[in-house]
């Protein structure tokens, strides 16, 4: 082979690797990925079944049961409620009425199992993502009405 062959099959091969490794990272970011949904959104089959993704939103006043470190409640945005099932310690500042982002997988039966579930820190912090569905049920509703 001519040096100039050597090197361009070099090169070839230098960009092939970094094509692999390139396709093997935005494989492991793809998995990685987790998005936010609303109540509304995963009430209107919006969201993904059987993959991760956060729900946020408020704690249904009533609505939490404990079972032992099993934990239900239902997770709403004033327009529609979603029932979560939790395994775990929650956090000290779970309470109804108050906001919570859970992460984990939607189930076929419509039951959300987190696998975290995260509550708001202070009384002026609420996740900007359940703030603004919040925000987005409550416009929702006001069209609605008459």
């Amino acid at each position: 082979m001519k040096p100039r062959h050597k090197r361009m099959a070099l090169i070839v091969a230098g960009l092939a690797a970094l094509g692999v490794a390139t396709a093997l990272i935005l494989s492991a970011f793809r998995q990685n990925l987790v998005f936010f949904f609303s109540p509304s959104d995963v009430a209107a089959n919006k969201a993904p079944v059987e993959r991760p993704f956060r729900i946020g939103g408020m704690v249904e006043a009533g609505s939490v049961k404990r079972d032992g470190v099993t934990v239900s409640f239902k997770v709403t945005d004033t327009a529609h409620a979603i029932p979560v099932v939790y395994q775990g310690i929650l956090p000290d500042l779970f309470r109804e009425g108050k906001g919570v982002v859970a992460q984990g997988r939607l189930g076929a039966d419509g039951v959300f199992r987190a696998s975290e579930v995260l509550a708001k820190h202070d009384e002026n912090y609420m996740p900007p993502e359940a703030a603004h569905a919040l925000e987005q049920a409550a416009k929702a509703q006001k069209t609605l009405k008459p």
